[in-house]
């Protein structure tokens, strides 16, 4: 098992009060397979750990213990106007 990767899918978990029944039916598997990755005792499969990191809106980079932010590192805005991305970028610049 990936060292803390139990404790990161828990705690993102709880943090969308989201059960382990709800993601199990979400990712389609049982809830045993979800409690067994939260407690360590199985590991994800590459397509199952992307599924729990865009549940998550997360990287799996951080999912795997790489990145100790839990943001996702891109945003997609493709659905945006012109006139609403340069509010966007606007309101982004007034943050830094």
């Amino acid at each position: 098992m990936i060292q803390g990767l139990g404790e990161r899918l828990q705690e993102l978990r709880t943090s969308q009060n989201l059960s382990q029944k709800e993601v199990a039916r979400i990712l389609d598997v049982s809830y045993s397979v979800i409690s067994n990755y939260e407690s360590g005792e199985r590991t994800p499969s590459l397509e199952k750990l992307v599924a729990l990191a865009r549940l998550y809106h997360c990287s799996t980079d951080y999912l795997l213990g790489f990145d100790s932010k839990h943001e996702a590192t891109s945003l997609n805005i493709s659905m945006l106007s012109a006139e609403q991305k340069r509010l966007l970028q606007k309101f982004l610049y007034s943050l830094s």
